[in-house]
């Protein structure tokens, strides 16, 4: 593909726009659960309009637009103050939870450099549960996570796990609130305890939780200690395009203290350019995102988002008791908030086939690997556009249910997994390109159906699988290369 020699009209080029979303997932049925957060279209229009009118301004340099600067001090002081931090935590704006939490983990890397400068080979202490983007952050940055199970029952971090995992070498414990796979809510105060106690910094992990755990609590739900007032957490992540409700590319990530954020920016004088200094990864960056965000937190208030959060939370129950109704399935553990994950009981019923089979009447569930004592599962995420749907989905589930279960167990796939225990592979494309065939994925296309692909690549050990992943998105980004 080619940069046309004429540029094409305005009329055609947003025709073809609308094509190429031809395929994509109908954010705007509340058939979603995962991945999508829509507030409506009054809160959608103003997000909109806000975002446009900083779409240009860059917030590389706050001298030159001192108004970026005031938003992104007002977005992170109403994020704090929701979260009921004293006046010396300080923050940052990011373009989402990823970046966050990467940034949470250099400061802990940089502080531990400053203070601990015997330690060469930093380590981080966090569950199995614990978000992938915090494993991107140890790659990244040159750190070893030490992972620890959860409880069986609840699916929480094991504190004691935690405590044996730590050697000289840690410098970081990390919370979730909630891990994102089943919703569930770390211990925090007893791991903010024990960091305490071993002189360690600890992160709390509250980008899918913070916004709409802290309006729960508001509305006099039990929720679970997780903020900075804990004593020990000593930062946290919360994203405004989750339950904030604001256009992606929205996070904070706040520290306890100036003193502990100074490690989080990077500064550079000594090229032959202007001086840069960054508080967070990027550099130039669009104001838009930063303006949506200061948008929606004012245009909804405490109260709109009050309302939301008891809607999807009613939705919420609703679904939670209509799925635990049916015979062959379970919920993991006591979700803490408007997220869950659902299991199978039965060899009649694989989730994989269930999710896919849920897409012929519109419906996106997440499909999520067995790992450690978590079975293979499902998981769903509610937000504003799925309370309506919420009968809509237990009556479409059900049905579902009911007719994978009057099916016979595809005894082939299972077959195929047993053996792919047995194999031994290596990290070659001879070896990529026959697990693919083996999975019925070829060619740069998605494939149709998805089943049996997570099946094998659940079975495969987690280097395998990894490879897998990052082959085949390697060899599927090349689509546009003629």
């Amino acid at each position: 593909m080619k940069i046309p020699k004429n540029g094409l009209p305005k009329e055609e080029i947003f025709k073809i726009l609308q094509s190429y979303k031809g395929e994509d997932l109908d954010w705007k049925s509340g058939k979603v659960l995962g991945f999508i957060y829509d507030p409506g279209k009054k809160v959608h229009d103003v997000t909109h309009e806000a975002y446009t009118m900083y779409l240009t301004e860059n917030a590389l340099d706050p001298l030159s637009f001192p108004s970026l600067l005031r938003l992104e001090n007002e977005v992170v002081r109403m994020t704090a103050n929701l979260l009921d931090c004293n006046s010396e935590v300080v923050g940052n704006f990011t373009s989402g939870g990823t970046e966050s939490l990467i940034l949470a983990v250099k400061t802990a890397r940089d502080y531990s450099r400053a203070v601990k400068p015997h330690i060469k080979e930093p380590e981080m202490v966090l569950a199995i549960t614990a978000h992938s983007s915090l494993f991107k952050a140890c790659h990244y940055l040159g750190i070893k996570p030490v992972v620890t199970r959860v409880h069986d029952d609840t699916f929480m971090a094991d504190v004691d796990a935690m405590r044996t995992a730590i050697t000289d070498n840690t410098i970081l414990l990390v919370a979730s609130a909630p891990g994102y796979a089943h919703g569930v809510v770390d211990p925090v105060p007893e791991i903010a305890a024990l960091a305490l106690e071993k002189d360690l910094l600890c992160h709390v992990d509250a980008c899918v939780g913070g916004i709409h755990l802290s309006y729960m609590r508001k509305l006099g739900y039990d929720v679970p200690d997780f903020n900075l007032n804990v004593p020990g957490v000593t930062s946290l992540s919360v994203d405004l395009h989750k339950y904030g409700y604001a256009p992606k590319g929205a996070s904070i990530v706040l520290h306890k203290n100036k003193e502990l954020r100074k490690y989080q920016i990077w500064g550079c004088s000594r090229w032959t350019g202007y001086p840069v200094i960054n508080p967070a990864i990027t550099s130039a960056k669009s104001g838009g995102p930063m303006a949506a965000a200061w948008a929606v937190l004012n245009y909804m208030g405490d109260e709109g988002y009050m309302e939301i959060v008891r809607e999807v939370m009613a939705a919420t129950q609703l679904m939670i008791e209509g799925v635990s109704q049916i015979d062959g399935l379970r919920v993991l553990g006591k979700p803490d908030m408007c997220m869950f994950a659902l299991a199978s009981t039965t060899d009649k019923i694989n989730v994989y086939r269930l999710a896919e089979e849920m897409k012929k009447t519109g419906w996106y569930l997440q499909p999520q690997f067995a790992r450690e004592n978590s079975p293979s599962n499902l998981h769903i995420s509610l937000n504003r556009s799925t309370v309506p749907q919420a009968r809509a989905f237990l009556k479409d589930f059900e049905e579902t249910v009911a007719e994978i279960k009057n099916r016979e167990v595809d005894q082939q796939t299972r077959d195929l997994q047993e053996e792919l225990k047995k194999l031994s592979f290596t990290f070659d494309d001879e070896s990529f390109f026959k697990l693919a065939e083996m999975a019925g994925v070829t060619g740069t296309e998605p494939p149709e159906r998805m089943d049996k692909v997570n099946m094998l690549l659940e079975a495969l050990p987690y280097d395998i699988s990894e490879y897998m992943l990052v082959e085949y998105l390697n060899n599927m980004m090349t689509a546009g290369n003629k």
